[in-house]
């Protein structure tokens, strides 16, 4: 009988967090490195979360793409966010995966990203926002606060600041939403922090 663990996972990435970033979106874990279309968050090409900002955005969810690739444009999407004061990570900095793939369901947390840290490089950031259930719980247990439904915020104050915790539907394929739908949850969030118009 095999009863040994999966290998622990770091992340491979850095915090990307801005100058002047009012939001900070964390995912719960990237998916295997084979996976990647780019050194960057979400990138899983049928991840959606780029088509999502360039719909909203720019009204073409193609626009982050690489024609013909299956790679997203790195380049464009640092520039988008650092431009919007978007900052990225996840809630978790290692884990184990209990099956071969990227679902939360399947993610064991070996190590929280302490988000009060990142929050503490970003002194313009009034909104947390987590895209996966995992990244959720994860904040909830940092902070002490409720958890918010899906498409909505819960405030809590945080060294003296109110923090509004936003809670969006996974841009991952396997949430059962079409993307304009949850494309409609995100224009409202971006709306409410007056990044977009």
């Amino acid at each position: 009988m095999n009863t040994r663990q999966p290998a622990i996972e770091h992340h491979l990435l850095t915090p990307f967090l801005p100058e002047g970033a009012r939001l900070l979106m964390l995912g719960s874990f990237p998916p295997k490195r084979e996976r990647w279309s780019m050194d960057f968050f979400y990138p899983n090409w049928i991840n959606d979360m780029w088509r999502i900002m360039g719909l909203l955005f720019f009204n073409d969810k193609h626009y982050f793409e690489i024609g013909g690739e299956k790679r997203f444009n790195k380049e464009l999407i640092v520039e988008f966010c650092s431009m919007n004061g978007l900052a990225l990570y996840d809630a978790a900095s290692a884990v184990r995966r209990l099956q071969d793939n990227a679902s939360d369901k399947f993610l064991e947390v070996v190590e929280q990203t302490v988000v009060a840290d990142l929050l503490a490089q970003l002194p313009q950031c009034r909104n947390i926002v987590t895209t996966g259930e995992k990244a959720t719980d994860q904040v909830v247990e940092q902070f002490g606060c409720e958890k918010p439904k899906v498409g909505e915020f819960v405030a809590f104050m945080h060294e003296g600041v109110m923090i509004r915790f936003w809670r969006m539907p996974s841009s991952s394929r396997a949430y059962p939403l079409s993307l304009e739908k949850k494309a409609e949850f995100y224009r409202k969030l971006f709306r409410a922090c007056e990044i977009l118009g």
